[in-house]
This record gives C-alpha cells, sequence and structure tokens, in this order.
C-alpha cells in the first residue's frame, strides 16, 4: 500500500521560509517521479511542482518559479519542497503526490500538511 506522509508545514511570515517534506513507502521510490499540489481555502488543487526519477528534470508553476526548489533523495525515500519569499497568496494544504506530472493532479497523494502565511 502505498503511503505518502508529508509535514514540515506551518506558520511563517510574509517573505519567510519553509521545507516541506514527504516521507514515502509501499512502492520504489527510486522509479517514481513525483508531484506537489496545493489547495488554497476555498479553491481547487492546484499543481505546484514536478521532479523526475534522478531529481534532473523539473518543472514548477508560474506561480512558484523561482521561489520554490523541488529536490528528493532516493535514498531516503523522501521528497522536498523549498518555499522562500513566501506571500499570503501561498497559504494552503500542501500535498505531495506520487508521479511525474505537469499542470496535472495525479490521484494518489498524501494527507497534506498546512502551511499559513500571515503577518
Amino acid at each position: 500500500e502505498v503511503h505518502l506522509v508529508e509535514s514540515g508545514g506551518g506558520l511563517a511570515k510574509p517573505g519567510g521560509s519553509l521545507t516541506l517534506s514527504c516521507v514515502t513507502s509501499g512502492f520504489v521510490f527510486g522509479d517514481s517521479g513525483m508531484t506537489w499540489v496545493r489547495q488554497a481555502p476555498g479553491k481547487g488543487l492546484e499543481w505546484v511542482a514536478t521532479i523526475s526519477v534522478e531529481g534532473g528534470g523539473t518543472a514548477y508553476s508560474d506561480s512558484v518559479k523561482g521561489r520554490f526548489t523541488v529536490s528528493r533523495d532516493n535514498a531516503k525515500n523522501t521528497l522536498y519542497l523549498q518555499l522562500n519569499s513566501l506571500t499570503t497568496e501561498d497559504t494552503g494544504m500542501y500535498y505531495c503526490a506520487k508521479g511525474f506530472a505537469i499542470r496535472t493532479i495525479p490521484a494518489t497523494r498524501g494527507q497534506g500538511t498546512q502551511v499559513t502565511v500571515s503577518s
């Protein structure tokens, strides 16, 4: 059974930073691209970033490009998302998802971690 467990969310001030982690199990992490998606309050799921199997290929939504960085550690079966220069528009629940996806939402996702950006 696939398990994706996100952590690292919390409260940050505008301009601040957070690092999200997603620990995975139940599948061969090193054989799977991975994706981050988010959901702002009252809105639908939004694709954020994706990373290829070995980490050499990444893609970002226009709203986070240049501020967020997706990475992975295949030895630890863990996916990361570094969030910098946060704005209130980044507030939402962040989910990691199994699969390489650009501008689409993979079906297999974790339970999410909450990011709140507020002064």
